[in-house]
This record gives C-alpha cells, sequence and structure tokens, in this order.
C-alpha cells in the first residue's frame, strides 16, 4: 500500500522545509542551533498540518542525533521507560549528541506520563521535541515546561499552501505522471483550513478519483468531490476557548450579530449545545445582572430548554437567547459587588458578627446578649429599619454600585432614600 502524498513528499533537510522563517528562516531562532547541532528540550505548538513532526525530523537528521519517537495517543507510562532506555543506549551521556525524543501530541499525555519524562530530560538523557496543538501553559506540567522551549509555528499563508501544491506536483513520482493544471486553488485552500496535510490528503483524493490523465483543478470541481468541509474547531482545544470567548465578547458588546456569526461556527463544529447555554447563563448574570433581571431566567429557560431538545433544533433556542442578551442593557455591578465583598474578606479575615444580628437559639445565648436591639424590618414602617448590618470593622462600606442604566438607576433611588449618605448613593 502506498504512503499518503503528504508522506511522499515530507522534505528531508532544512532547505526543503516550507515556512516558518521566524524559526527556520535565515534569521530563524532555530536555525543556527539546528546547524551547530545543538539542540535544546523544545516543544513545538502549532495548528495541525504546519510541520511539527517534520521539523523535529531534520533537527535530528542536520544534528546527525539517533531519532526515537512516540505517540501520546497510544503510550504509556511502560513505553516511554523503555525508549528512554533505548535512547540512553544509543547516545553519549551529557554531550551535545543526545538522542532525540519526539513525542507527538504530548498535550494527551496524563500528568504521570509527563512526570516520568523529567528525570531523562533533567539528567541529559534524552532531548525531547514534543508537539503539541494545545497551548503549553496549560497542558504541559509546569516542571516540564521549565525545563523546554516553546516555539511556535503558525498556520500556512496562501502562498505556503499554494508552494506545498506545486511540490506535489513536480517532485511526487505518482503525481509526475499525471498532466495536472491548477487553474484554480481557493477552494482546495478554504477547505485545507490551512493545514497543509488536509490540503494535500484533498488534492490527492480529487487527483485520484478522476480517471483521466490530464486533470484541471477548479474551483467547482473540488466542491464537487468533497462533499463536505469539516468546520475548523475544535472542541477541546485553544479555539475551542477562543471562539466561545469572542462569542462571549459580541454579546456583551451589544453586537447580535457577531454573536450569531460565532454562536454558528460553534453548532458547525459540534459543540455541546449545553457549553453554550451554559456560558449564556454565566453572562446573563455577570454582564446583564440587574440591568434586566430577565435576562437570566431567559438563559435559565435556554439552558433547560436545549438540554431537552439537542441539536437541530437547539440552534434556533439559542440564536434567539444570544441575540435577546446581546440587545439587552448592560450590567456588571452584581460581579463587581462580590469581588469587591471577597478582596475585603480576604483582607480583614473573619470579622464577627455583630452581638445583635447574631441567632440566639439557646437560654445563654439570649442571656449574653445574642440577638438583642435587632430590628425586624416588618415591624416598621416600609419594611424599613435603619441598623448595622455589616462588622464593626467595616462599617459603611459599599460594595454594591448601581450601573448607569434606567433599571438600576431606581435602586439607586430606592437605596438612597433608604440609607440617605451612609454608602453614598
Amino acid at each position: 500500500m502506498e504512503a499518503p502524498l503528504a508522506e511522499r513528499i515530507r522534505p528531508q533537510h532544512l532547505s526543503e522545509y516550507i515556512s516558518q522563517l521566524h524559526l527556520v528562516g535565515e534569521q530563524g531562532s532555530l536555525t543556527h542551533q539546528i546547524a551547530k547541532g545543538i539542540i535544546p528540550s523544545l516543544i513545538l505548538w502549532g495548528p495541525p498540518g504546519t510541520g511539527k513532526t517534520t521539523l523535529a525530523q531534520i533537527m535530528a537528521q542536520e544534528s546527525k542525533r539517533p531519532f526515537f519517537t512516540l505517540s501520546a495517543i497510544n503510550s504509556g507510562v511502560k513505553d516511554i521507560r523503555e525508549v528512554i532506555e533505548k535512547a540512553k543506549m544509543s547516545g553519549g551521556l551529557f554531550t551535545a549528541k543526545n538522542p532525540i525524543l519526539f513525542i507527538d501530541e504530548i498535550h494527551r499525555f496524563s500528568k504521570s506520563q509527563q512526570d516520568s519524562l523529567l528525570a531523562a530530560v533533567e539528567k541529559g538523557w534524552i532531548t525531547l521535541i514534543g508537539a503539541t496543538t494545545e497551548n503549553p501553559s496549560f497542558e504541559v506540567i509546569p516542571a516540564l515546561l521549565s525545563r523546554c522551549q516553546v516555539y511556535v509555528l503558525n498556520a500556512f499563508s496562501k502562498d505556503d499552501l499554494e508552494q506545498l501544491l506545486h511540490r506535489a506536483i513536480e517532485q511526487d513520482e505518482i503525481l509526475k505522471t499525471k498532466q495536472i493544471t491548477l487553474t484554480e486553488t481557493e477552494a482546495l485552500l478554504r477547505l485545507s483550513g490551512g493545514d497543509g496535510r488536509k490540503l494535500l490528503n484533498i488534492f490527492e483524493l480529487i487527483v485520484n478519483a478522476t480517471e483521466e490523465n490530464s486533470i484541471e483543478i477548479t474551483n467547482e470541481k473540488v466542491m464537487q468531490l468533497v462533499q463536505k468541509n469539516t468546520v475548523l474547531y475544535d472542541k477541546t482545544g485553544e479555539q475551542h476557548y477562543d471562539i466561545v470567548s469572542v462569542f462571549i465578547k459580541s454579546i456583551r458588546g451589544s453586537d447580535p450579530n457577531g454573536a450569531v456569526y460565532w454562536l454558528a461556527r460553534m453548532i458547525e463544529g459540534g459543540e455541546d449545545v449545553k457549553f453554550i447555554a451554559r456560558r449564556m447563563l454565566i453572562l446573563a448574570s455577570e454582564d446583564i445582572g440587574n440591568a434586566n433581571p430577565t435576562a437570566l431566567i431567559m438563559a435559565n429557560n435556554t439552558f433547560q430548554a436545549v438540554t431537552t431538545i439537542g441539536y437541530p433544533e437547539s440552534r434556533i433556542l439559542l440564536s434567539q437567547c444570544a441575540i435577546y442578551l446581546a440587545t439587552s442593557a448592560k450590567s456588571n455591578a452584581s460581579y463587581l459587588a462580590i469581588g469587591k465583598a471577597q478582596q475585603i474578606v480576604k483582607q480583614t479575615g473573619d470579622l464577627p458578627v455583630p452581638l445583635h444580628l447574631r441567632n440566639a437559639p439557646t437560654k445563654l445565648m439570649k442571656e449574653l446578649g445574642y440577638g438583642d436591639e435587632y430590628k425586624y424590618s416588618h415591624d416598621y414602617e416600609n419594611n424599613f429599619a435603619e441598623q448595622e448590618f455589616l462588622p464593626d470593622e467595616i462599617q459603611n462600606t459599599s460594595f454594591y454600585e448601581p450601573g448607569n442604566n434606567a433599571r438600576e438607576k431606581e435602586l439607586r433611588q430606592f437605596l438612597k432614600n433608604r440609607w440617605k449618605d451612609k454608602y453614598g448613593y
């Protein structure tokens, strides 16, 4: 069985490597280290199909080091220890020629699996190169991350992707036997999502699906053969958090159009409806709050409804809720109030409850004055009796500052009528 196109034209030398000039260009941060053969333990972080594995192989070849590889998907601690032992036997300890251990998708390793690498990296038995599509700050344990340098690979540009296509046509032994004309590349590039491997896979699919020896690549032909573009959206990766973040920011910024677009991105990517609804539920309180208390009810009802309904109909409910929240008055006053109160608690510790507010379930407590002078609000006119509800040390401290919106302006006036100048309302 022949290897995939991406494997058949994989670069073998640094001079053949496409893109990532900030790392391996003339002034690249890795160029001189590779030339000198001095490779530190490092993490290659970038989107899928941007050459992480290829770069690791080239670094090993150019620096003339033994190269061992593991996939985090199907390797356990036992496999890690075995390959480390092999690496120790093949290279000299504490030299610039330590064997390279390449771990693909290192973010999938558990803490214990990552822990098992520490001694080998620390003692110089191996030079670790990890590849990940996830933010290493979140997925690699601090002890291992502190022993590695992180290098970021960028998604391929349009020029990079077109260069890949031309290289495939010119260098691959199979494709060279055909007459391939790249009349249009927009559809190919769009479907690839900046992923070089995916681009070559789609390209090979189209070539193999054409019986003629003469093949013209057009956008129409590509879309006919590739039935559905899988949306570039990783439900567990960094982009997952980026997209939900901009979704929330669009709602907070009162832009229903932005909100609906990013909602559609999540829906098309297969995001969990409960995750989306849960984020809107949080936003309804954090960013709208008492400017429109109905928003919380709306968001909660949406969460309950989508839990029952699911896709595809739940997209309508999510859209309705997102638009409602985006077009609602905004206030983060409640969010700020609890933040201020928590900060005071951290600064002042466990201040005692004022004696007149303490519960008095026993005779002794009553004799000690617990609950004395407490004023039961409903016994007074307008259900209000002025008294101190905060500990003595922080009397008159204001945590809640009503927002500048119609409803909270009314709340401010209500509080001012009750408390006069006590809290500065």
